[in-house]
């Protein structure tokens, strides 16, 4: 078999094969800082050999003649240690450049992929979200990140490690090239040990990093599940399975500790070993006459400078096999497919309500069809009701018409122009969608009305008050400055919808969709709410997902849908008297049965 076709099959060369690759692509993307972080490498080596030869000339010109005569000048003194401050001074200024530059390259590439993942999280639709576990996200945005480009750290020492090996090499054989022999063969011995290492880690990195984001993915689940989990007395079993999942993790990184316990030793004992032989060798080529008690002092205390750059080789590439399942997993991530393309057209701003239009769509989840052939249309200004059975696939439309995902079949357009000609960020200025579990972020209120936009303070409160939120907000402790907690817990369910509902409605959307949006207030401050938004004459169409009566009166027309197709159209009075399934809805509606089928759900 050749040398090839046994690297082709060796894990440990692949691994370094593709931690290379990620060296390289970083010093391509950060070659500045890399060129600054060499540079300073170059110094310290250069210095590094310099201070040996310092110790050498200082041992045969001030030392030895000391001993033997029992006398010595000041300005031999003077010259030596001006020799040791000098090369001290530049093998400091080596360092400092040397990490300055890797500490800056590294974590500039950590900070940079951070956005570019999140960026990408941002840009990937919400079914992909869906099929993956939030904690495995956090993963790649965090502990991944950092992994693929720690390795960056000990690089540079690396660098000048290879740098003092070659200038060593050049010094040591014109010393003596029979200790130079010697000496030289712990590097064999140490890249053996090196090949075998990343031969026995590289699986176990990997699986480790896999736990890690296990842990992740349960630990984040037990905090958003925490109320579940109390209310049903389940903390005993969540402990449980939290701590399986540690349990693992926990195995991994012994089985990682145990192997690099097993060779560490031997990387650190190979270097002292071998300057132990060195010096009892010298010491006999002394006895020949062969060797200068200098030249033995400048050539031990040189091979003893190099082995901790020696080792630092050992560092990078037992941080590699971390380095390349950091960078793959993250490459997973920015490499994956299901994007919704983007055109580019970019429609005019206008006051105007927008007319939305949904021709023959068909849309289904993991081949299980949930829409089938829906056609309706929003005219302007008009206030459209989507009723139907829990699971008929309302929401659904919903998260059609502000583009969450595309149709299989089918189109949906925004005046006329389908939504996925649109330029990236058109639709999120002409539309707003409010749920019917309203996220609200650790911030205050005012934060999560604006989200970080320029609003006026009599635009805010004419949001709060359209959703009829601004009287609770003022009896908040801090009004609209009171931070309402992750998630916005401090707060009831139907503080949260008005808030959310004010956050839609400050935007001035000109198309607006409420998918059950007011489900957690009374129906008295609903009626209120929905009356208000068709007195204050928005520049808005509405969609609005209705259960409850009092909303779909209010409505312009109603579509009716059952099974995923649309059964019926008109207003509430002509399908009450034409639909006996849609009249049948109604009035288990008023006594309360969609309350049961939600919570079932």
């Amino acid at each position: 078999m050749t040398a090839t076709s046994t690297s082709a099959h060796d894990p440990g060369a692949r691994i370094v094969r593709r931690g290379l690759r990620v060296l390289r692509h970083a010093i391509a993307r950060e070659p500045l800082p890399f060129a600054v972080a060499m540079v300073g490498a170059a110094v310290y080596a250069a210095m590094t050999v310099a201070s040996a030869l310092v110790f050498g000339a200082v041992t045969d010109r001030v030392i030895v003649p000391a001993f033997a005569t029992g006398e010595v000048t000041r300005g031999a003194l003077a010259l030596a240690a001006a020799a040791f401050i000098g090369t001290a001074v530049l093998k400091a200024v080596g360092i400092l450049g040397r990490r300055l530059g890797a500490s800056f390259m590294q974590l500039k590439l950590i900070a940079s992929y951070r956005r570019q993942v999140t960026t990408r999280y941002n840009e990937l639709p919400l079914a992909w979200h869906q099929s993956r576990f939030t904690g495995s996200l956090l993963s790649n945005a965090n502990a991944d990140v950092e992994a693929a480009f720690w390795v960056l750290a000990p690089l540079p020492l690396s660098c000048a490690a290879l740098l003092i090996l070659l200038i060593a090499v050049v010094v040591l054989a014109a010393t003596d090239w029979f200790l130079t022999g010697i000496a030289f063969v712990m590097g064999p011995l140490l890249a053996l040990l090196n090949w075998r290492y990343n031969r026995a880690i590289s699986g176990t990195a990997t699986r480790a990093q896999q736990r890690r984001a296990d842990v992740s993915a349960v630990a984040h689940e037990s905090f958003d599940g925490a109320l579940v989990i109390k209310t049903l007395g389940q903390e005993g079993a969540e402990t449980q399975r939290f701590a399986a999942r540690s349990e693992r993790l926990r195995d991994e990184l012994v089985r990682y500790g145990q192997t690099r316990a097993r060779f560490d030793p031997l990387v650190e004992a190979l270097p002292n070993v071998t300057v132990l032989l060195v010096f009892l060798v010298g010491a006999w080529r002394i006895s020949q006459g062969t060797l200068t008690q200098g030249g033995l002092v400048q050539f031990g205390y040189l091979f003893m400078l190099m082995a901790f750059p020696i080792r630092s080789i050992g560092w990078v590439l037992s941080e590699m096999p971390r380095s390349v399942v950091g960078w793959e997993r993250i490459q997973s991530v920015l490499g994956s497919d299901g994007e919704l393309p983007y055109g580019n057209l970019d429609e005019n701003v206008s006051t105007e309500p927008a007319e939305a239009d949904v021709r023959a769509v068909g849309f289904g989840y993991a081949h299980e069809p949930v829409l089938v052939d829906i056609t309706f249309q929003a005219p302007r200004g008009r206030t459209i009701a989507l009723v139907g059975p829990t699971g008929s696939g309302k929401s659904t439309i919903a998260s059609l018409l502000v583009r969450l995902a595309d149709p299989d079949s089918g189109t949906v357009t925004l005046d006329g122009t389908d939504l996925r000609d649109l330029a990236r960020g058109t639709l999120s200025r002409h539309t707003a969608i409010v749920f019917q579990h309203s996220f609200l972020f650790d911030d205050s209120v005012w934060g999560n009305i604006t989200l970080g936009e320029e609003f006026s303070e009599a635009q805010v409160r004419a949001a709060a008050r359209l959703a009829r939120a601004d009287e609770f907000i003022s009896r908040l402790p801090n009004g609209y400055d009171t931070v309402v907690g992750e998630q916005g817990l401090s707060l009831s369910g139907g503080q949260r919808q008005r808030i959310a509902l004010a956050r839609a409605l400050i935007r001035r959307p000109r198309l607006l969709i409420l998918d059950d949006a007011t489900s957690s207030v009374d129906t008295v401050v609903e009626a209120e709410i929905l009356r208000g938004l068709r007195a204050a004459r928005l520049p808005s169409t509405i969609v609005v997902v209705a259960y409850r009566q009092a909303t779909i009166t209010l409505a312009d027309e109603i579509v009716f849908i059952d099974h995923g197709r649309v059964r019926a159209r008109g207003t509430h009075a002509e399908l009450m008297a034409t639909v006996p399934q849609y009249a049948s809805l109604i009035r288990a509606y008023s006594n309360g049965e969609p309350e049961r089928q939600r919570a079932q759900s």
